[in-house]
């Protein structure tokens, strides 16, 4: 029995580091796997910007959004990509592009304005249902958000340009297809799930009234720092449309990560006007915290992708109606551009 535990004991010596180093593997595994999905709900949260520094440290603006997470692999790869150039002398009339309608529920709602550290947003209550239809859409959409971007002066701001030319402002309105997709975030994975609606914003001394609750100095300044919301009682959202039956529509993506081609755009005819008071209280919202360097929010636009082969339709009738899509083959067309933009 001696010289068996004699035998026994070195074997003990060994099998006791295997198991203590066992544990020590086990527990790393259980820590990366939790710094792993940490790190990458942080991606999928803050770990994009519209420009390529924040306070010294990379955070990778849209030139990276597609190399730092495979699931924004669209962000570089897609051939779908908005924002887009609109030109047009490439513009198609679809004779079939009928007007589109919208349902407001009422001529008031209720909402959250939020910093959102990159665009300011209007997110409505739920039990205030907004609905369009009509247009490019086979299905009805629901008003899920209102997104703002603009610019640090007067000739930027907007993601979409016309013909080569930006407006100070651009108002997006988001809309799930809600006969297909139970919420705006299953909607934006599918196909046809979303519609967006686009504004261009101008600069005038009769600012539209809907954007006047939202952009005087009692409520902006309630929104100065990232992650600050302030709610918003009996907006007149009936207002906020512009007077026009009017638009040109493609296919697109979304302008922020992960950029699913799932959106279509329906960019309206007339713009909506705010004053220069407005907009310098826009120009003066952080990106940042309180405790962090203040860094204007504005420029928080994607820049221009290609739009290849895609179609860029229009129900306004201004030249005679083609079934095809040369969008490689410019036309000379009788078509005013600034009887578009300022009307």
């Amino acid at each position: 029995m001696a010289r068996g535990a004699r035998v026994l004991q070195p074997l003990s010596f060994i099998v006791r580091p295997f198991f203590f180093f066992f544990f020590c593997c086990f527990f790393f595994f259980l820590y990366s796997t939790a710094a792993t999905q940490y790190s990458s709900q942080r991606i999928q949260d803050d770990w994009w910007t519209y420009k390529d520094s924040v306070q010294g440290s990379f955070v990778p603006g849209p030139g990276f959004w597609g190399l730092v997470n495979s699931a924004w692999s669209l962000c570089a790869a897609g051939k779908r990509q908005s924002p887009v150039n609109i030109e047009t002398g490439r513009m198609i009339f679809d004779p079939f592009l009928t007007p589109m309608r919208v349902n407001l529920g009422g001529n008031k709602v209720s909402g959250t304005m939020y910093n959102t550290g990159k665009y300011v947003a209007l997110r409505l209550d739920k039990e205030h249902l907004v609905n369009v239809s009509g247009g490019p859409m086979a299905y009805s959409h629901r008003l899920e958000e209102m997104r703002l971007h603009f610019g640090s002066n007067d000739v930027r701001g907007s993601e979409h340009l016309l013909n080569g030319q930006a407006f100070p402002g651009e108002l997006q309105l988001i809309h799930y297809n809600q006969e297909l997709y139970s919420n705006v975030t299953e909607a934006s994975h599918n196909p046809s799930g979303l519609i967006i609606i686009s504004i261009f914003v101008k600069i005038s001394e009769r600012p539209n009234l809907f954007l006047k609750r939202l952009l005087n100095r009692d409520t902006i300044t309630r929104i100065t720092y990232k992650n600050d919301a302030y709610l918003l009682h009996d907006l007149p959202l009936s207002s906020l449309y512009p007077d026009t039956q009017s638009y040109i529509t493609y296919d697109g993506s979304l302008t922020t990560p992960p950029c699913h081609e799932t959106t279509t755009w329906v960019i309206m005819n007339k713009p909506v006007y705010i004053t220069r008071v407005q907009i310098h209280s826009l120009r003066l919202l952080s990106q940042n915290q309180p405790s962090q360097i203040f860094h204007s929010m504005s420029d928080n636009v994607r820049p221009t992708k290609p739009l290849g082969n895609r179609c860029i339709r229009t129900n306004i009738n201004f030249s005679t109606p083609s079934k095809d899509c040369p969008n490689k083959k410019p036309r000379k067309l009788q078509y005013r551009v600034n009887e578009w933009i300022l009307k």
